[in-house]
């Protein structure tokens, strides 16, 4: 059943990145922000479990700036995007 929820957890996360490479999603768009989010918490619990130091890194980080970025846009103000 952990294998479910993982491949769950990184399909969002891939959705949402799938979606913005394609134009779909802005990501700085709430839908975005949310699969992110909501994946790597899914991802940083399983790890958790299994004791994956690396990955509950990578995952708790990406958690963090994923409900950071959410709050910036549900506070009204966009995430800082590079300038190129």
């Amino acid at each position: 059943m952990d294998q479910v929820i993982q491949i769950a957890g990184a399909l969002m996360i891939l959705a949402g990145f799938a979606a913005a490479q394609f134009g779909l999603l802005s990501v700085s768009s709430r839908p975005y922000l949310v699969l992110n989010l909501v994946g790597a918490v899914i991802l940083t619990v399983l790890a958790l479990e299994e004791e994956q130091w690396g990955f509950v890194l990578l995952e708790s980080v990406w958690s963090l700036v994923s409900a950071w970025s959410l709050l910036q846009v549900m506070r009204g103000r966009l995430p800082m995007a590079p300038e190129h």
